[in-house]
């Protein structure tokens, strides 16, 4: 068995969820979970079939997104995993909609960081092990970066 470290690839101001999931129905399932959670929603998402033609599906609203997730997926090509990558819209807006889509397993991450997929290949295939999110701890935060934090929370509407 070989460990592999991959690096989604994707611009700063996208963010991306990364699951597992078990059934060809996921593109379809996530793309209306998308689309219900946030009207108008810009995204893109791929899945890795990885039983019969072992092909990446893929939907989604915006052409740029879906090349981004169809690109990512087929360098993952690790099991049903999926990708879904958004823009102008956070993952806390879909996430439980897509926790809730009943093929969906697992999800690994849900970030705007850069994302380091750790994968295991053997003689049958690819799985995810588990995803380095973003960059080490530098401290812990003052009062001062409290209020910054709240601060912040406040100007994009998630607190009143």
């Amino acid at each position: 068995m070989e460990l592999i470290s991959l690096e989604i690839q994707k611009p700063e101001d996208v963010n991306v969820i990364l699951g597992q999931s078990h059934f060809i129905k996921t593109v379809e399932d996530v793309h209306e979970a998308m689309v219900n959670a946030v009207p108008g929603i810009k995204f893109g998402l791929a899945f890795c079939e990885a039983s019969g033609s072992c092909l990446v599906r893929y939907s989604g609203t915006d052409s740029d997104l879906m090349e981004l997730a169809k690109t990512n997926a087929l360098n993952l090509s690790a099991g049903h995993c999926f990708i879904v990558f958004l823009r102008n819209s956070y993952p806390i807006n879909v996430l439980n909609s897509i926790k809730n889509v009943p093929e969906v397993c697992t999800i690994f991450c849900a970030t705007q960081n850069p994302v380091e997929v750790i994968i295991a290949e053997s003689e049958g295939g690819r799985g995810i092990l588990g995803v380095i999110d973003g960059f080490k701890s530098k401290g812990v935060e003052s009062d001062v970066d409290i209020e910054d934090r709240k601060t912040l929370l406040r100007n994009i509407g998630y607190k009143a």
